[in-house]
């Protein structure tokens, strides 16, 4: 297990990870720290506690936000694909029409040229 130390709110804290997740748990810790310190730009000193939950809050609130949206685009998904799914039914239904005329057409053009043919022997 790897360690790594981390600054959040200007303390810094030595957290636990997976091996190769280090970097990783950096990037989430500075991502919170950014948040701690965009809303203390805002909001002054209000004490550490409130002004990490307060980031906390506002980064869960756009992590529901993504998850929605992501919802949303997988329901969307979900409607094209069934779209295109009869889109390729009708598609196959269309082929298989039109590869029945054409062998209707064609065995028509047989029977004309075998009428052509009898006729040309007979005279």
């Amino acid at each position: 297990m790897a360690q790594v130390n981390v600054r959040i709110g200007g303390r810094v804290y030595r957290m636990a990870c997976a091996d190769g997740e280090e970097e990783h748990l950096a990037g989430l810790a500075a991502r919170l720290d950014g948040k701690i310190g965009e809303l203390r730009g805002s909001f002054g000193e209000i004490g550490d506690t409130r002004i990490t939950v307060m980031a906390a809050l506002t980064i869960a609130d756009q992590l529901g936000e993504a998850e929605r949206h992501i919802a949303a685009l997988e329901g969307e998904n979900d409607r094209l694909r069934a779209e295109q799914a009869g889109a390729d039914a009708r598609i196959d239904a269309l082929a298989e029409a039109a590869a029945g005329a054409i062998g209707e057409a064609a065995a028509r053009i047989d029977r004309v040229a075998h009428a052509l043919d009898a006729g040309t022997a007979r005279g």
